[in-house]
């Protein structure tokens, strides 16, 4: 199978980093479970320069290599690839971010996993002809099994996959909104997932 898997806050705990950061920047103390929006500048009542600076400082290697990983990522991804799936990394980071990114993640044991950067934004800049720069119309002639993804604003890059099988990672922005269709399952970590994902390969 083809397996595509989100990075923020499915592979590594970046919301609760940036809850940390939201204090330590502008004393703006919202905890992890009161997250309620995936715009972290909502979420953070962040004005616009302030959302600037929060996004630089959070993408700095240093901060981006300080990430804790969410619990069996590593794990079950690597049991996906020695089971013959080809897992894809697909991540609405900046491009800037590319390095530490995967450097993260092999770091974690993830070697051997694709890490795109999906220019899902029109951000200025975006490096074009790369080997880990996607712009959308390279996305949408790119086909999967299965998704692994947390945020709702995500969802709408999967309607050209009408097969797809979406697990959505628990998180608290995403707990009141309404899944889109059956073919999305709600998963509150990654042995969940692992699980759902070995029933649809058997």
């Amino acid at each position: 199978m083809k397996i595509y898997v989100d990075y923020d806050d499915c592979l590594c705990e970046t919301a609760r980093n940036f809850s940390d950061l939201a204090v330590e920047m502008f004393g703006k103390n919202v905890p992890y479970e009161k997250i309620r929006y995936f715009e972290l500048d909502k979420s953070f009542d962040l004005n616009e320069e302030q959302f600037v600076q929060f996004m630089s400082k959070g993408h700095e290697p240093d901060v981006l290599l300080s990430y804790e990983e969410t619990p069996g990522a590593s794990e079950v991804i690597n049991e996906w690839l020695s089971q013959g799936h080809d897992v894809s990394i697909i991540t609405g980071r900046p491009f800037s971010s590319y390095e530490p990114s995967r450097q993260w993640l092999d770091r974690h044991g993830l070697k051997d996993v694709n890490l795109y950067c999906l220019n899902k934004y029109g951000r200025d800049g975006f490096i074009k002809d790369s080997d880990f720069s996607l712009e959308l119309e390279d996305y949408y002639r790119m086909k999967f099994d299965v998704a692994v993804e947390d945020s709702p604003k995500a969802f709408r890059f999967f309607d050209h996959l009408p097969d797809l099988k979406v697990m959505v990672y628990d998180r608290p922005w995403n707990r009141e909104c309404g899944l889109p269709g059956d073919n999305y399952t709600r998963c509150a970590g990654w042995e969940l997932i692992r699980q759902n994902v070995a029933r649809l390969s058997s």
